[in-house]
This record gives C-alpha cells, structure tokens and sequence, in this order.
C-alpha cells in the first residue's frame, strides 16, 4: 500500500496547478493519470499556442446551472495571479485580441512551466496508470489501480470533460461523483462547430469552405459578434463555437452577416446612390467576390438595384441581417473544446471545491458544471478551482 496525503486524478490543467500548490504548502501529492503523457489539451489548446487566460475575466463568462459558484474561486485567484506565474518563469506572451494571452512560441511552455513547479515541489507524478476502483476507508480513500494500492486523506478529482477523446478524456470524473452520492448534470458538447444536412445550405456551406467574415450570432437571448467560418460539414469559427454553448437541438440561429449596420437602411440608400449597380456587385464590396456571387446563386436574383421594389429589398435586407436556420447537429465531443454540464456544485463548496456529501473528496476543473466561453476563460477556471482546492486538501 503507498500512503500519502493527497492523490490528484488528472494531469491536465487543473491537475497539475492543484498538485504543486497543495505540494508547497508541505503535503505529500500524488498526481495519476491514464494517458503517457501529462497535459495533452494544454498542447494542442490555441492552435499550439494555448490561449491560457484572459484579462477579463469574470463570472459572466461562465455557464452552469448553479452561476454564483465560480465567483468564489475566480476571486481568489485571478488571471494576474496566473500571469505573475507566467512571468516568473520568462514565458513570453502576447495579447490576440478581447483580451486573449497567448505563448509566443509554442504552447508547450505553459506545460514545462507547470511540469517544473510540480518537479520543484516534489509532487510524484505517475503516467499510465489506470484506475479500477476508489473506496472511501478510514477517512480517506483507498485506491486500486494498474501501479498498485493507494491510500489518501484527500482525493482530488480533476479528470475533465468528454471533449476530445482522443486525446483520453473519459467520464471517470462523473463515475466518481455519482459513486459518492452527487448528482451530474447531464453533459453534451460545447463550444463546437455546427453540421447541417439541409442539401441546398450544405451546398452552399461546402461551396463556401474556408471563407470567414465577422458576424453576429444569435440563440436563446445570447449573442456574440465575432468570426464565422464556413466549412463542408457547416458552420465553424468562434461566432459559433460560442453561440453553439447556448444552442438545443431544434433552436433556430440567427446570423447577421452585415453587423454593425441596417441591412434595409444601407440596401436603401445604395440604391439611391448607385441605382444601376448590381446587386451581386454592391455585396462583392462587403464580402469576397465569391461569396457575394454564392449568395446570389443560391438565395437571390442579382439585377441593378432599381429594378428592386421595397418589399423585394425587405427580403434581401433579411436573409443578410437576419439569417435564420436549425442546424443538424454539432461535431459533438470529437471536436468540442468544452463539455458542458458535469458534477452539480450545489452539492460542492465554492470556497475549497470538497464535496458536501464525501469528505476529503474534491472536484476542480472542467469536471464541474462550470463551462466559460472561448478565449482562455477555462483554463482560468482550472487554475483558479484548483488553486482554491490546493488551499484546503
């Protein structure tokens, strides 16, 4: 049997951070996981330049079923507390764009830079070690797993969400707080691109693929205005990886393609200034030339803008600044950055993340039914959720 104070399941983001925060305060930690490597979603996370935090972030960009959770755990550890971390180990970063940090270089360096407060704070980390099964037992936990027994006085739980099983996530999190009595939320992908199967918009979408251009994005009293991609399965690009966290199969989304501007008022006044211009020309100056030629192929009829009556140019003004279409679908958790739902923290402290219904049992990280929105939020979710676990394991 191998004793030690803490064991944290998953190295990941939240694991790692909880591990060598609970190690400096002189506990013994143990850190598992599955796979053969730590930190795989940290690697592949930013196109490979991990977009670890963003500089405004606050309870608002968050989802879950219980919203004043995660004030606690954001409060007390905040995106300058993480970029002072960044900072004392010379990472160098950049700011994208709505705040959004990420690496210069690769993203790797936020994984070294965890991997060496863990080394330096004497956390023993095992890889490619399974689990079979966990007991509550003296009050602690008992462990079975392919490296042999463990025992602990406090169990973290930092497994993740089902997003990209590829890269290993797996519902063991949820197995665990459903074996100690918590309720789990049900979970499904978030932040995901959307599929269609509607022939004549797949079509146009497949035809379209790789275009992007800004846009509005609108479902269920949510909106966010950023870049859409079209792709051959459908829809892509953060406008509606964001929406689709808001999105419920049947819900119809609503795109404006002219954000920013009236649709009728500018058509209407082109066609005073410029009433011999054809229509597949005037929309070739907003977006690409192809683009502008799609549209007419597929939705108008392009002729010079006089020979439009007021009702006609109501139609076109629209189905441009008020696109409305029920997607198929999503990718699902194949491509999902995020899952939303996940252990219910109503029945989890906000300030330490134990467990109201197992002591010693913890739960930080994308576990929880705490999901943010694109752009660094969840990884300050995980530093934040497992810096307040780290305090009390």
């Amino acid at each position: 049997m191998q004793g030690t104070d803490v064991i944290i399941i998953g190295a990941g983001a939240a694991g790692l951070m909880c591990a060598f925060n609970a190690a400096r305060r002189g506990r013994r930690v143990t850190l598992l996981d599955h796979a053969n490597k730590p930190g795989k979603k940290i690697l592949m996370s930013g196109g490979g330049r991990c977009n670890f935090t963003n500089l405004y972030t606050e309870p608002g960009n968050f989802l879950s079923h219980n919203p004043h959770f995660c004030k606690s755990a954001l409060a007390r550890y905040t995106q300058r507390d993480f970029l002072e971390l960044v900072g004392k180990h010379g990472v160098p970063w950049h700011e994208k764009k709505l705040g959004q940090l990420f690496c210069d270089n690769k993203s790797s360096d936020i994984l070294d830079m965890l991997l060496a407060e863990c080394d330096v704070s004497g956390v023993d980390l095992r890889l490619e070690t399974r689990i079979d099964s966990i007991e509550a037992e003296n009050g602690g936990y008992r462990l079975r797993t392919s490296a042999g027994p463990f025992a602990c006085g406090s169990l973290v739980i930092a497994t993740g969400g089902l997003s990209i099983p590829t890269l290993g996530a797996t519902g063991l999190g949820h197995q665990v707080a459903r074996q100690f009595g918590h309720n789990v939320w049900p979970t499904r992908a978030g932040l995901v691109p959307f599929t269609l199967t509607d022939p004549q918009l797949k079509a146009l979408c497949g035809e379209l693929s790789g275009t992007s251009l800004d846009c509005l994005a609108q479902c269920n009293g949510q909106s966010f205005r950023e870049n859409l991609l079209f792709t051959h399965r459908g829809l892509s690009g953060p406008a509606m990886l964001q929406i689709s966290s808001y999105w419920n199969p049947g819900d119809t989304l609503e795109i404006d393609l002219l954000p920013g501007r009236d649709a009728l008022q500018w058509l209407q006044q082109q066609q005073v200034e410029h009433p011999a211009i054809e229509l597949k020309t005037l929309l070739a100056e907003v977006f690409t030339r192809k683009m502008a030629g799609l549209l007419c192929e597929y939705w108008f009829e392009s002729r010079p803008l006089k020979q439009y009556n007021l009702p006609q140019l109501r139609d076109i003004a629209q189905r441009l600044g008020a696109w409305r279409l029920i997607p198929a679908g999503t990718e699902g958790y194949r491509t999902a950055e995020v899952t939303l739902g996940g252990v219910d923290t109503r029945e989890v402290s906000s300030k330490t993340m134990e467990s109201q219904k197992s002591p010693g049992l913890y739960f930080i990280g994308e576990v929880l039914d705490v999901s943010g929105h694109l752009g660094g939020f969840n990884f300050q979710w995980a530093w934040a959720s497992a810096h307040a676990a780290a305090q009390h394991v």
